[in-house]
């Protein structure tokens, strides 16, 4: 079988059967579990073995036909988002408030699309594919479970791709070097001691130094930070107090932070740990910090890059290759197999000018692709498995 766009698209009805009956099915991370069954469900289908990573990790194996040979691994994120579906299409979302707002469902299609490609003409290659369909990504999670599993050992290259609303169809973004930025999540907990408000000095408010600190934080970025190197540090979420009348024993903040470099990452933690119990040392209460490790920076390897960009420009010439796609803050752990294996993370063009809603961005009520990129998509992964199949 020729493996090119054509053939993928033979299996549009397909792809878009299955994106659509798991978009009508969203699962949070760590929850994935009908996901996980209609993957294996779907590379059982294709004579693929497979095992659970973790509770719901899914890892495919197809070996080629001819001896010897390299291994290469494909990798999907197969989680849903906490968000309220505001489109009135026949296959929306069923679950109430949790929606594949992400594209998680079409990278989870187009990778089975690709098993299928590929498994059909297994006889013609020689190595391993390892199909890597990763939950609870949204929250920096799966990714180390694979890895602690030993699914990267003897891999030579690594791809994944994302869909994206701001690249017309037909685009392929291959960007060499840094993508997107670190992610770092954290919990403040702040420590006072509650009384009665008409005797603030025998107690200390705890949401009073709370205040304080969202305020101080903010000024952090602007004064504490170089701005030709951007650092973000927002405060997503405040809770304190139980009454009108009383000051607040404790106090809760969550936020995040986004950086391009190592140094900045640390240096980031050290300033909001210093400001943070400082204020409140001020003011008489405690506070810690909390830090969750959510994904480090994604920096495409240049010779993976080049070898993606140069396949599709040589291999299908219709399509666009995009390599100054603009630098994003937004993250995601696919950096953590990059940090493991030599790879790269393309962004898939799913906008078409003449259908304003393929335009709405990610992590929107209203976020909708166009599905002609789904053969785009399972080509793609399909493509970059053979290509260092037959390179390495």
């Amino acid at each position: 079988m020729e493996l090119n766009k054509e053939a993928a698209s033979v299996r549009q009805p397909y792809l878009t059967s299955l994106r659509r009956e798991l978009h009508r099915h969203p699962e949070l991370g760590q929850e994935e579990y009908q996901t996980a069954q209609v993957i294996e469900r779907e590379l059982d289908r294709a004579g693929i073995a497979c095992r659970r990573v973790g509770k719901t990790g899914v890892l495919g194996i197809l070996r080629g036909g001819k001896p010897g040979g390299s291994v290469v691994a494909l990798r999907a994120d197969i989680d849903a988002l906490p968000v309220q579906e505001q489109n009135q299409w026949e296959f929306r979302s069923e679950t109430e408030g949790v929606m594949h707002a992400c594209g998680h469902d079409a990278h989870t299609a187009m990778l089975l699309g690709a098993a299928q490609l590929l498994a059909e003409c297994r006889e013609d290659w020689s190595g391993e594919v390892r199909f890597i369909f990763q939950p609870g990504e949204e929250t920096g999670k799966g990714a180390e479970d694979f890895i602690t599993a030993g699914c990267l050992k003897g891999v030579r290259r690594i791809f994944g791709l994302h869909v994206a609303p701001d690249l017309p169809l037909g685009t392929v973004g291959v960007k060499p070097g840094l993508n997107n930025a670190a992610v770092d999540g954290f919990r403040i907990l702040v420590q006072g001691r509650s009384v009665h408000v008409s005797t603030p000095e025998l107690g200390v408010d705890a949401l009073y130094i709370a205040s304080h600190i969202v305020v101080a934080l903010q000024a952090q970025v602007a004064r504490r930070t170089s701005p030709v190197e951007p650092v973000i540090l927002g405060i997503g979420t405040f809770q304190s107090g139980t009454t009108y009348n009383a000051l607040a024993e404790t106090a809760v903040l969550e936020g995040t932070t986004r950086t391009l470099s190592a140094q900045s990452r640390q240096r980031a933690r050290e300033q909001v740990e210093e400001t943070v119990k400082g204020i409140a040392a001020v003011y008489g209460g405690k506070a810690q910090v909390i830090w969750d490790n959510i994904a480090s920076a994604l920096v495409n390897d240049p010779v993976a890059s080049a070898e993606v960009a140069e396949m599709v420009t040589v291999q299908e010439p219709d399509l666009t290759v995009k390599m100054d796609r603009p630098l994003s803050l937004g993250g995601d752990n696919f950096s953590e197999f990059q940090l493991e294996v030599p790879g790269i993370y393309a962004y898939l063009g799913t906008a078409d000018p003449q259908k304003p809603e393929t335009q709405v961005p990610i992590h929107n009520g209203r976020f909708q692709m166009d599905e002609d990129a789904l053969p785009i998509g399972a080509w793609l992964y399909a493509a970059c498995a053979r290509h260092w199949l037959g390179c390495l």
